[in-house]
């Protein structure tokens, strides 16, 4: 294995330091996976110089020119604090001519657009919820084929961002008021999609023009009460507490046949080109009873810390972190880029 220069892109503040010393648990929360990857690169041979941006370009540029990375591994998420702006950064980097881990500009801005991304699969008879999108500043019409109960959620923003148990709603009046809380809270559209009842499914998707999908990783919503939805809440997702509290976790996926798993495999290999992702992804998906699989959501560069779903799940086929981390490294040098053959 060849030892390469990496500029780490994190957001700024998230520059983990060297070691764990002297840090809490509650301070390594906001910087874990930016921790992990800086770590493991260093560990196995790269030299690496991890950079904190927010709303500016040119200590990228600096870092460039001065460190002259073979690569930048892109864990950045936003730009100027606005999420899909990402693609923007990544744009520079491939005006720069400089390689990057990742998913290319027009995978990160069609996936991260969940009316857009979803109107792509429908066209490529992929099944997705069906969904109305409700723009800021204009009155809530509900379209008479979209039927409750409905899950209301902002078109852009991710990792849960603004779900709750309320975001289920059963009726028009409870539809209203939740899309104007998704345009006070995100400052954005709010989509409305049907809410499927099912299994909550993330596959891991690694590759550029050759596709390997991870086995299937299940969320397993414990004691929650019969009457709240299974839903990945903001608490779900994120509350270690309220995850001890109810036995929330994610695991292997259990009982599904191979006929089935191969099913999930090439739907998402499907959504990945579809939406023209390139290096590492996670799918969501919904599972019915019946055997239906419905594509929620399709996320580029997810996170990749240790001990997460998308490393357990490469883990367990015997990829270990280490060589997860150097393969989405390999994956970003390999990538050919619109400059590599212009």
């Amino acid at each position: 294995m060849s030892k390469s220069r990496v500029l780490v892109l994190v957001r700024d503040g998230h520059v983990p330091p060297e070691t764990l010393e002297g840090v809490s648990d509650k301070k390594l929360y906001a910087w874990k996976a930016e921790f992990d990857v800086c770590e493991t690169l260093r560990r196995i041979g790269h030299e690496i110089l991890p950079l904190g941006v927010y709303d500016d370009l040119s200590p990228i540029r600096n870092a460039l020119n001065e460190f002259a990375p073979d690569i930048t591994f892109m864990m950045l998420e936003e730009f100027h604090g606005v999420v899909t702006y990402d693609f923007a950064v990544i744009s520079y980097l491939e005006l720069m001519q400089q390689p990057y881990t990742g998913c290319n500009p027009r995978g990160l801005l069609l996936s991260k657009d969940k009316a857009l991304s979803k109107k792509i699969l429908t066209y490529h008879r992929i099944q997705t919820p069906r969904f109305a999108v409700f723009p800021v500043g204009r009155t809530v019409h509900r379209p008479k084929k979209l039927e409750f109960p409905l899950f209301v959620k902002s078109v852009v923003e991710d990792a849960s961002f603004g779900i709750s148990q309320a975001s289920i709603v059963h009726n028009d009046a409870q539809l209203a008021e939740r899309v104007a809380f998704i345009h006070e809270r995100a400052n954005d559209d709010a989509i409305a999609e049907q809410y499927i009842e099912g299994r909550e499914i993330y596959v891991g998707v690694i590759g550029n023009q050759r596709l390997q999908t991870l086995p299937p990783w299940e969320m397993n919503f414990g004691s929650l009460p019969d009457d709240a939805a299974k839903i990945a809440t903001s608490r779900v997702k994120w509350d270690h507490r309220y995850q001890d509290k109810h036995g929330i976790t994610t695991d292997a996926a259990e009982g599904l046949s191979d006929e089935l798993q191969a099913r999930i495999s090439k739907t998402c290999k499907r959504v990945y080109r579809a939406l023209n992702m390139s290096g590492y992804a996670r799918m969501d998906l919904r599972l019915t009873d019946a055997g239906e699989i419905f594509v929620l959501e399709a996320n580029a560069n997810p996170n990749i810390e240790y001990g997460e779903d998308f490393a357990e799940s490469a883990e367990s086929i015997g990829i270990s972190y280490e060589t997860l981390v150097q393969r989405i490294l390999n994956l970003g040098l390999r990538y050919k880029a619109d400059w590599m053959t212009g």
